[in-house]
């Protein structure tokens, strides 16, 4: 019997083509990798946001705020409490560092602004800055 196979006229016989083949993909983020969930609500004045950050301690936590941009960050520690003649079966508590940006419609009054974190939620007050009324300037 003869062996029929595929001929491809793209493919290349030069090993460092082979080489650097599929080295430019696209990087995926990690499915397990935690994540600030979040809800964003608004009213006339302020807006409001819960932020799930289970698990972190309230220092460990930093927003900033940039006119309408809004940034919140965490460091979730590594504990290395372990007891001697005890082993790790499995580990799923993630530790390390988290952040999130997210643009409002209008600009945050920064030092109206407030933060309170309990029981693993931070919970923040945003209010909105007031339009400023334009100056006229008198032309002479």
């Amino acid at each position: 019997m003869a062996n029929i196979s595929r001929y491809d006229p793209f493919e290349s016989t030069d090993p460092l083509d082979n080489l650097f083949r599929g080295f430019f993909r696209p990087v995926q983020m990690d499915k397990d990798m935690p994540q600030i969930r979040m809800d964003v609500k608004e009213d006339e004045k302020c807006y409001a946001v819960h932020a799930d950050m289970p698990g972190v301690a309230k220092d460990d936590i930093h927003v900033t705020i940039d006119g309408n941009t809004v940034s919140i960050s965490a460091e979730v520690k590594k504990s290395s409490e372990q007891k001697e003649g005890e082993k790790v079966l499995r580990r799923e508590r993630h530790f390390g560092r988290v952040s999130r940006s997210f643009a409002l419609e209008h600009e945050v009054d920064e030092v109206a602004a407030s933060a309170k974190y309990q029981d693993g939620v931070l919970e923040l007050v945003l209010p909105k800055k007031t339009a400023t009324a334009a100056k006229r300037l008198n032309v002479q």
